[in-house]
């Protein structure tokens, strides 16, 4: 049966966040939304802390803004090396560093709105479990159609075919208690599919609850490569496939 475990009033909170390749440019900017999140999250935790994972840079060379972010986040953790492994990979090192009651993952350039992350936050801390960002219809109006039209193929088949309750799988937003941090640890994909990983192997193990979430205005969309697209569809065959030996 799934886990249910209930936090506390206030929590420790680790929030894990992957970068590659940042510009000095992004430094100041990420500083300043995490220092904003930090404030609206002051009534639900007691303690907040932030771990950076720089996933690999271009010509073996560390970025500048990696020294210069100590002094604009005091106490952030930075882990670094050198080699790109994907957002998959950069996560779980993040997560297996970081030590507390609940964890939030989101993507460097915090592309969701305040009141979704506190969202996602506040349900942990009253339900514990899994906390999974479901994006509305709203979302498929700010991405290329070529993006929409994958997005929407992918939430079609996991309701359809693998029967998942929350079927927002690539959602960059996502919270769990230590029993969560558990399963995430477990996941071997190093790029985009980790997120649907997760939720696979939660089933049956970890509560998994949707909390609807929303993009901030501007958010820019990267693109996906065919390479990516080829190596994440035989990832999902895996994950298909695996559902039915077992």
């Amino acid at each position: 049966m799934p886990t249910f475990a209930p936090m506390q009033t206030t929590a420790h909170l680790c929030i894990v966040v992957p970068c590659y390749n940042p510009s000095e440019e992004w430094g100041p900017a990420f500083a300043l939304k995490f220092n904003e999140l930090k404030a609206r999250l002051s009534s639900l935790t007691h303690t907040i802390d932030l771990v950076l994972v720089n996933d690999g840079h271009i010509n073996s060379t560390r970025p500048v803004v990696l020294d210069q972010l100590p002094a604009l986040v005091p106490g952030i953790q930075i882990i670094s090396y050198e080699q790109n492994r994907g957002k998959g990979y950069a996560l779980r090192q993040g997560v297996q560093q970081a030590q507390g009651d609940i964890y939030l993952i989101t993507d460097a350039d915090f592309p969701y709105t305040m009141d979704s992350m506190v969202a996602i936050v506040a349900h942990l801390i009253q339900q514990g479990g899994i906390a999974a960002g479901n994006r509305d219809l709203a979302y498929y109006s700010h991405v290329p159609l070529f993006r929409r039209l994958l997005s929407k193929g992918l939430r079609w088949m996991l309701r359809n075919l693998l029967r998942l309750q929350v079927t927002d799988s690539q959602c960059g937003l996502k919270g769990f208690d230590n029993a969560g941090k558990t399963v995430f640890l477990e996941t071997g994909i190093d790029r985009f599919l980790f997120d649907l990983e997760f939720l696979l192997l939660a089933k049956k193990r970890v509560t998994v609850y949707p909390v609807p979430v929303q993009l901030r205005p501007g958010v820019v969309f990267s693109k996906v490569g065919w390479k990516v697209l080829a190596t994440e569809g035989a990832n999902f065959l895996k994950l298909f496939l695996g559902q039915f030996v077992r």
